[in-house]
């Protein structure tokens, strides 16, 4: 789910940071860059650390230092197949949409759900919907898990009432065998090595 990747950039470290230590103003300024950013490589969560520094020219006119740096970035990339823990956050007719804390575009969409499923309006929220799974004579509320990773084209224009765009969208599925809310499962017992 995470990886730690190498890149290498040329960082602008302004004026006004220049007063602080050479690798706290180059992480401020590569916080600044990279965080919350999806790159190829995926959604990069935190600076890990500075391997090397060369550089500090001020270009003409400009006051700020240039240094080229070499550092490591810790990226949010789910693979394939991958199992997360998710929470649930909201629902409507499409299907669901969890939250990783960190990461909110987390979706499920219907055809993922098990079936034979139905979605009928929240009683608790009026402004939602909720989705129910029927399972022999017994009826599971869903409300919280992930399977493939989507970058959707960047788009060029956007209607005023459409919805923000999200730069990288995980989509996942519920709908196999000891996936789906985690209080589904919590009364299951465990099997022991004996019975396996």
């Amino acid at each position: 789910m995470f990886c730690l990747s190498e890149l290498e950039d040329t960082v602008r470290v302004p004026p006004s940071d220049l007063n602080l230590p050479l690798e706290v103003a180059i992480k401020k300024a590569l916080q600044k860059l990279f965080l919350d950013k999806v790159l190829s490589i995926g959604l990069c969560v935190a600076i890990y650390g500075i391997k090397s520094i060369e550089g500090g020219f001020v270009l003409p006119g400009d006051g700020a230092a240039t240094y080229k740096v070499v550092f490591r970035i810790v990226v949010f990339r789910p693979f394939v197949g991958e199992v997360i823990a998710a929470k649930f956050k909201e629902s409507d007719s499409n299907g669901l949409r969890l939250t990783l804390g960190f990461f909110e575009d987390v979706y499920v969409p219907a055809p993922l759900i098990p079936t034979p499923n139905r979605c009928e309006p929240d009683p608790y929220n009026r402004n939602q919907m909720r989705w129910v799974w029927k399972y022999g004579d017994d009826e599971f509320i869903i409300d919280d898990s992930c399977q493939n990773i989507s970058y959707p084209p960047v788009p060029t224009e956007r209607a005023e009432d459409a919805k923000p765009f999200a730069p990288m969208v995980v989509t996942g599925t519920i709908d196999d065998d000891g996936l789906g809310p985690v209080s589904w499962w919590e009364a299951c017992a465990p099997i022991s090595d004996d019975e396996a």
